[in-house]
């Protein structure tokens, strides 16, 4: 009787060990870098609308920048687990009238576009009209969204006058997709307007950089009173800028006369970036001041320029030896600001949680604003370009 209870007990532990292991999800280093950095989201966060720690669901942009990268993690390494993620979330915020939960239509906010990005593929396999009503609300804001005197979009209602680099990014990706998709590319024009007026108005000459934001009325106090642009050249802000080119051109047509624009835009950009590129392969949190004390080397940043360059050399906007730029980025991304935890998820270190200018309280966009700002490991805004630039690297 004694050893049957003894058996028994023993089947029990072999039991519960096997489920620990099996519980463990250990993330392979075998696999590329592309599916251990979307392993590492989906384990981090169960739900899809948890990330970036969200304890409940909202419609935001950090949601829709990881799981677009997730959708064209998607296309090269389909899996039922990131087709059923990505759902997920938009099936959280849609409501079945076409509402979208949390969405705020009347703040102007150009962020809370980008995540429609999410809805084309959806809704051109489901045809649920609850996804194209979702569409349509978006569209509507951009038709809505309040501009600059010269026509370009106020980054938010209440940054009057103001667009930012990162506006960029969150609208005009979006924007092109839904007009080639249903407009038969009517606003291709005021898409391209978009770019050049941040190229006319937030160009620096003497670096080619691009500024953080350009307020037209320059009566903000972080803006240059003669220019309307702010002080310094933050990263991530180019790297949102790099990101919309090489998106928008996804939708541009070849013989559209904007095109070569967009083209011309990107080279400029590139070109006047690779002079800050460390040797470590990283760029700073504050591009053109180096070391300069309490300046860092900034994963999101570095991790959006080795997506811009390597996939704007492999669609053939930017030179080949863009490519090789691209390349070293990303290994001094996993060589120097990787971490692998105990499953094998990777943990990217020194992402810049958030910047901005203005608001309550005051941000000032000085050079010791941005090195102080908080850095958070696998922040959103390093995740989702990480995996891109994975994909176009096909590590």
């Amino acid at each position: 009787m004694r050893k049957n209870s003894f058996i028994n007990l023993l089947i029990i532990v072999l039991a519960v060990c096997e489920a620990s292991i099996m519980n463990a999800q250990i993330i392979s280093p075998k696999l590329k870098w592309s599916e251990r950095m979307a392993a590492t989201v989906m384990l981090q966060h169960q739900e899809s609308y948890m990330i970036d720690h969200a304890t409940s669901p909202k419609w935001d942009y950090v949601h829709g920048l990881v799981l677009t990268a997730m959708e064209e993690l998607n296309k090269k390494h389909p899996n039922p687990k990131y087709t059923e993620y990505i759902k997920s979330y938009v099936d959280k915020l849609i409501q079945n009238d076409g509402t979208i939960d949390s969405y705020k239509f009347d703040s102007y906010n150009i962020d809370m576009v980008v995540a429609g990005r999410l809805l084309f593929d959806v809704y051109a396999k489901t045809k649920e009209e609850k996804y194209l009503k979702a569409l349509q609300t978006l569209r509507k804001q951009i038709e809505e969204q309040p501009r600059t005197v010269s026509g370009g979009f106020w980054h938010k209602k209440i940054y009057p006058n103001q667009m930012w680099l990162d506006g960029l990014y969150m609208g005009e990706p979006f924007y092109i997709q839904y007009t080639m998709t249903f407009e038969n590319g009517k606003s291709l024009d005021d898409i391209a307007k978009q770019f050049e007026l941040i190229q006319k108005n937030d160009r620096d000459h003497k670096t080619g950089l691009l500024y953080h934001a350009w307020d037209e009325s320059k009566q903000m106090p972080w803006a240059n009173k003669t220019t309307g642009t702010s002080t310094n050249f933050w990263s991530r802000s180019l790297g949102w800028y790099a990101m919309a080119l090489v998106d928008v051109l996804d939708y541009m047509p070849k013989n559209h006369t904007k095109h070569k624009e967009l083209v011309s835009y990107l080279n400029q950009l590139a070109s006047a970036l690779v002079p800050f590129q460390d040797e470590s392969g990283l760029w700073y949190q504050v591009t053109d001041k180096g070391n300069q004390g309490g300046n860092y080397l900034e994963a999101s940043g570095t991790a959006m320029f080795s997506y811009a360059f390597a996939k704007g050399a492999n669609k053939g906007y930017l030179p080949k030896k863009y490519k090789k730029i691209a390349q070293k980025a990303f290994n001094g991304l996993t060589g120097k600001l990787v971490k692998i935890g105990s499953n094998g998820e990777v943990i990217i270190t020194q992402a810049c949680a958030v910047a901005g200018l203005g608001g309550n309280p005051y941000r000032d966009g000085s050079f010791e604003y941005y090195v102080n700002e908080k850095k958070k490991d696998n922040d959103p805004k390093a995740t989702g370009p990480f995996i891109l630039a994975a994909l176009e690297l096909n590590k």
